[in-house]
């Protein structure tokens, strides 16, 4: 009997699994070793990575059928063990102003919730971490929901792709259409705190960032935390992307209130963690964000301590006009009270640029994401053993 040589030797058929694997937010080098898995010779494996990575990141496939550079029984095989396939979109809600609130569902039942703002030079898209957050922020209705898990890097790039799919944004023919992308900015400002879930954001902003990917640049993503100090400088190391800061007060008392974080970490520990930040500079400055709040932390007295604390730090102060809520305790500050603490800081060197509100009227402004359907679900259990 003649030995079949190396390029007609049969590989063994591997059984394809009960629940087919996500290729979704693999890393490289995961994806690699997930095709050898499968029976894919090693010395292909990086060469089929790459193109499943370019069709899935670059053109926005959804299966592996559109997939024509690649065999017909291979694509018959990633079938069978794999898929590409987005999150479901369970509602969209569309605000006058043209901000997009996406209610997805994922992994187990659980919904969270994107945001794409559209500006007229820019758009950005605000996405979510993990399903529900921890840290009870007193003044963000996102964080009366109990923290139910953490997000995969899968899951993570995939509010990404659907928002793109949504938007019609894949390019054809290597152009984006109309000339220019819809999403040029992504913000981890959704729900839950992205340094919690240090691991699977890193993952998923790499393919952000992947020029051979989304490619969107580590300078046009911006991480928001409420300052989990211990991974803050691990994030500029190993992410590389802006920083923002929910910063909102300029005392510890407040503070403690606002962002119960504050009662681990302090004001003083913060600031001294911010100011070794990577690359800070005049080009790369960190973001304090700071939500204005009637008779609470909106005094002239806080913008001259706001100043003083953030001094030497290459900044800029975000004022957010604060976004009700159903039940909330607090009051948004007034107009005429927000100028007069913009131009504080302003005379003191700092852009204090006001957030004007978007998606109001959808409840998709900043503070105000909570996933609708967690709601009706206790309206329904209140309802059963009523």
């Amino acid at each position: 009997m003649t030995a079949l040589t190396p390029e007609t030797r049969v590989m063994p058929r591997i059984e394809p699994p009960a629940e087919r694997l996500s290729l979704l937010g693999l890393t490289r080098d995961a994806m690699r070793e997930a095709l050898i898995n499968i029976g894919t010779p090693e010395r292909q494996a990086k060469m089929r990575t790459s193109q499943l990575w370019s069709w899935i990141y670059q053109k926005g496939a959804e299966d592996f059928g559109v997939m024509t550079n690649l065999a017909k029984d291979f694509r018959a095989e990633l079938e069978a063990h794999f898929t590409v396939a987005r999150p479901e979109i369970t509602t969209l809600q569309v605000s006058q102003d043209g901000t997009r609130k996406y209610l997805l569902k994922i992994a187990g039942g659980h919904e969270v919730e994107a945001v794409y703002i559209p500006d007229e030079n820019r758009g950005t898209l605000c996405i979510s971490s993990q399903v529900g957050c921890t840290l009870n922020c007193s003044f963000c209705h996102t964080g009366t929901q109990k923290l139910v898990r953490n997000l995969s890097a899968g899951e993570i790039v995939a509010q990404v792709m659907v928002a793109r799919d949504d938007l019609d944004e894949w390019p054809e023919d290597g152009t984006p259409r109309e000339g220019r992308r819809r999403i040029t900015n992504v913000v981890l400002m959704g729900m839950g705190e992205p340094l919690y879930n240090f691991e699977n954001v890193r993952d998923a902003m790499h393919i952000v960032m992947d020029n051979e990917g989304i490619s969107i640049s580590r300078r046009r993503i911006t991480l928001s935390t409420s300052g989990v100090v211990p991974e803050i400088l691990r994030a500029g190391e190993e992410i590389g992307c802006l920083l923002a800061i929910s910063f909102h007060a300029t005392t510890d008392a407040v503070r403690d209130t606002l962002v119960p974080i504050n009662k681990k970490w302090n004001i003083e520990k913060l600031l001294e963690t911010l100011r070794a930040y990577p690359r800070l500079s005049n080009s790369e400055r960190i973001t304090f964000e700071y939500v204005m709040l009637k008779d609470v932390n909106d005094s002239d007295d806080d913008a001259r301590r706001l100043v003083r604390l953030i001094s030497g730090i290459p900044a800029k102060i975000n004022l957010i006009p604060f976004n009700p809520w159903p039940g909330s305790p607090y009051v948004r500050s007034s107009w005429g009270r927000i100028e007069a603490f913009a131009e504080i800081v302003n005379e003191a060197g700092y852009a204090s640029p006001v957030r004007t509100p978007r998606g109001e009227d959808i409840m998709a402004a900043c503070g105000q994401l909570k996933s609708a359907s967690e709601k009706q679900r206790k309206s329904a259990r209140k309802g059963a053993t009523a």
